[in-house]
């Protein structure tokens, strides 16, 4: 099984800009932006087998990155003005 790379900037690459403009100058979004991608190194770490968790706790942990990512995004297009 290959890995795919969750992290932002290779989930978004087209808001590379808005993403540093975000971390910068947003508190809430540094915070999500945190949140996010400690989720995703927890679901690699799973998929890895670095550690042990049941498939209910890594699809909650994958629902959650989605959640936090779909919020982001949302915080993208806003910046860009979509």
């Amino acid at each position: 099984m290959e890995l795919q790379a969750h992290d932002l900037h290779n989930e978004f690459p087209e808001y590379r800009n808005e993403i540093h403009a975000l971390k910068t100058s947003d508190a809430h979004f540094q915070r999500l932006f945190d949140a996010y991608h400690d989720v995703n190194r927890h679901v690699v770490r799973i998929e890895v087998q670095a550690e042990v968790a049941t498939e209910p706790e890594l699809e909650d942990l994958k629902k959650e990155r989605l959640r936090l990512k779909d919020e982001l995004h949302d915080m993208l297009r806003k910046q860009r003005g979509q």
